[in-house]
């Protein structure tokens, strides 16, 4: 009952707010931007499996479906959507994030579920989304808000398989490119790397191909521009210390010697001086969802900046429950098993705030 009067009082506000910010609008007539905003928040979150209950003959989805082996129903469908909307509003306290990354999605239909199901109907959020070849039908989509960022490049890029690797299709990388509301642009990269299913060392190699991937498309980034605004975010499926982020990927877990054509990974930050995680595995928590930025994006005299105490893990009490099996907490999560238990996700979401140099 405590956690329903939370979830309602803080809507209300949230929505007030957002009926608030709509009356501020793009003057096309002047080429002006009549809102400004000191903060700008990005987030990403796994949202554990988000089906919508038809079946798709393209997709193994035979699951999540009212008949299915989860008895998927129409009910359980639009708590998740609810579900999704609370975190949402959650992260974005007083305002609502301006950038949001989601896995685990069937289609671009659950996105618009999401935003016409649920009361961010009334939002300025807007859409990218690339149907993948993942196998079970499962993407990555980007939410942004219209009023703050303005894509001009929406793809999505393919992973392709060497010989040394045996893999079937997997989700591609999602790269969006736009123009924030202070005219800084922002390329942004939105991931689900392949699982450890059969073994971390055994899948390795599916996360080190795509990592190449990723270091490829930001290196040809940087040749362009050194200082580029680059934010990697996405469930990688690997810890900030494993090859594929550290080694391949490079992403920096230093920062007291920032330099241009380099990424860093906040998430380690998170998870090797705050102790926080994303994620519990056999009682151990750890941060498989990782924001990495850009050397341009952590140095403070560029326009837009962060820093390491602006990344965050929501980890709000709603979203956690007792841990039977081990101590302390684990995720609220939708299922246990194949028995429902109404929760959000496996994964806690993760953000980043970043500032604009007036």
């Amino acid at each position: 009952m405590k956690y329903r009067w939370y979830a309602i009082i803080l809507s209300v506000l949230i929505l007030f707010t957002i009926s608030c910010n709509s009356e501020k609008k793009l003057n096309k007539n002047k080429n002006t931007i009549t809102t400004e905003r000191s903060e700008y928040r990005v987030m990403f979150y796994n949202v554990e499996n988000l089906f919508d209950t038809e079946d798709d003959p393209e997709k193994r989805d035979e699951e999540f479906l009212p008949e299915g082996d989860r008895y998927w129903s129409s009910y359980r469908y639009n708590n998740k959507l609810s579900n999704i909307y609370k975190v949402i509003v959650g992260v974005g306290e007083w305002d609502l994030p301006q950038l949001v990354g989601l896995c685990e999605l069937e289609n671009r239909g659950v996105l618009e579920d999401l935003l016409s199901n649920t009361p961010l109907y009334k939002t300025d959020y807007k859409i990218v989304h690339f149907e993948s070849p993942d196998r079970r039908g499962i993407d990555v989509g980007l939410l942004y808000r219209s009023e703050y960022f303005t894509p001009y490049l929406e793809k999505a890029i393919p992973v392709e398989w060497p010989a040394s690797v045996e893999a079937g299709p997997t989700r591609d990388i999602l790269y969006v490119a736009g123009v924030t509301n202070t005219d800084d642009t922002l390329n942004v990269f939105v991931n689900h790397w392949p699982s450890r299913w059969g073994g971390q060392m055994e899948t390795e190699g599916k996360r080190i191909t795509v990592a190449k991937l990723v270091k490829k498309e930001t290196d040809s980034i940087f040749r362009t521009n050194p200082k580029a605004n680059i934010i990697i975010m996405g469930d990688l499926n690997d810890h900030t210390t494993d090859r594929s982020v550290l080694e391949i990927l490079k992403a920096q877990t230093e920062f007291d010697n920032l330099k241009p054509k380099k990424l860093y990974n906040m998430s380690y930050y998170l998870e090797h001086e705050k102790n926080l995680g994303t994620h519990k595995y056999n009682g151990q928590w750890g941060i498989l969802d990782k924001i990495i930025v850009s050397y341009g994006l952590m140095d403070t005299t560029s326009s837009v900046y962060t820093t390491l105490e602006d990344a965050h893990i929501y980890n709000a009490d709603f979203l956690l429950e007792p841990d039977e099996k081990y101590t302390g907490k684990r995720v609220n999560r939708t299922y246990i098993g194949f028995k429902y238990h109404g929760g959000f996700s496996d994964h806690l979401p993760t953000y980043v705030d970043f500032k604009f140099r007036r």
